[in-house]
């Protein structure tokens, strides 16, 4: 017999019952998605951890003062809370994200793909390299809208709910991101594999 496993909501249920162990599953169902969005905004991996930490203690107390919110996801509000922290981060310390890999983390390494021989692999990894200063160079509203659909992997819905703003208008960001990227290719004759 096949065991269904709990949804979000009945793990924080359980959670808020005192089993600890439902909240250790909420954490490792989420976590990977999490941690990443954070690390794609702060670009830096120890604070990044430090972030995702701050995070689920907020998260916690949530819970535990019963201010959550059952109507909505709770990957969307764990994000959410995670884009919110990292926003203040940065203007806390008034410094703009930058889309670049480190040499410990590079989401491209969390994505999965299918076995590469060696050549194949340095071109996919100089195309990677050239999109990031690409996206780099975008407005931080259009940046921000590519980190969230592309690598993030949230829908334009869940973008305009996470930024507080129309999905139109996230369309749009995307929209423009796009052909800035085109200009910023042709204007700088790259070459895309």
């Amino acid at each position: 017999m096949q065991v269904t496993p709990l949804n979000d909501q009945q793990l924080i249920t359980n959670y808020l019952s005192g089993d600890d162990r439902a909240f250790e599953e909420l954490l490792s169902r989420h976590k990977q998605r999490i941690y990443t969005s954070i690390y794609l905004f702060v670009k830096d991996q120890s604070l990044a951890e430090d972030i995702f930490q701050e995070v689920f203690i907020k998260i916690i107390d949530t819970l535990r003062k019963g201010k959550y919110n059952h109507e909505g996801k709770f990957l969307q509000w764990a994000l959410r809370i995670s884009y919110n922290m990292c926003v203040d981060y940065f203007r806390r310390n008034k410094r703009r994200p930058k889309v670049s890999p480190t040499e410990t983390f590079d989401i491209f390494d969390v994505l999965q793909s299918s076995e590469r021989n060696a050549e194949q692999g340095i071109i996919r990894s100089q195309t990677h390299d050239k999109v990031r200063a690409l996206v780099d160079m975008l407005p931080p509203e259009q940046r921000e809208v590519v980190i969230l659909r592309h690598y993030a992997d949230m829908s334009f819905k869940e973008i305009a709910k996470l930024t507080r703003v129309s999905i139109n208008t996230a369309l749009g960001r995307m929209r423009y991101a796009l052909i800035n990227i085109r200009k910023l290719v042709e204007e700088r004759e790259i070459v895309l594999q």
